[in-house]
């Protein structure tokens, strides 16, 4: 069945640094588009990034320029960096992939943005 298991995240200073992964497997991995969301407490949860099957990226106006999404096809691995932090972007981020008629999400991994 398909699995994804993000890791990476934790607390860091505004203006640092984190790169996040997510494990994929249960599909074939290289086919699908993988996109990254976060959710902040007390908000809906809101799209951050994808990347295409063929290497193509789109960022919500709000990370572009700071979160760069990448993908290793031969790891089976998404990955988000993310640059220049700010407080606004707490919250537990997501890896969602939709192989079929069925959206998958993973657990999420917790980024906090504090001094």
């Amino acid at each position: 069945q398909v699995q994804l298991v993000e890791s990476g995240g934790g607390l860091v200073q505004p203006g640092g640094s984190l790169r996040l992964s997510c494990a994929a497997s249960g599909f074939i991995f290289r086919l699908y588009s993988m996109g990254w969301y976060r959710q902040a407490p007390g908000k809906q949860r809101e799209w951050v990034a994808t990347i295409t099957s063929g290497g193509i990226t789109n960022y919500a106006d709000s990370v572009k320029g700071r979160f760069t999404i990448s993908r290793d096809n031969a790891k089976n691995t998404v990955y988000l960096q993310m640059n220049s932090l700010r407080p606004e972007d707490t919250a537990v981020y997501y890896c969602n992939v939709k192989p079929g008629a069925i959206n998958y999400w993973g657990r999420g991994t917790a980024v906090t943005v504090s001094s």
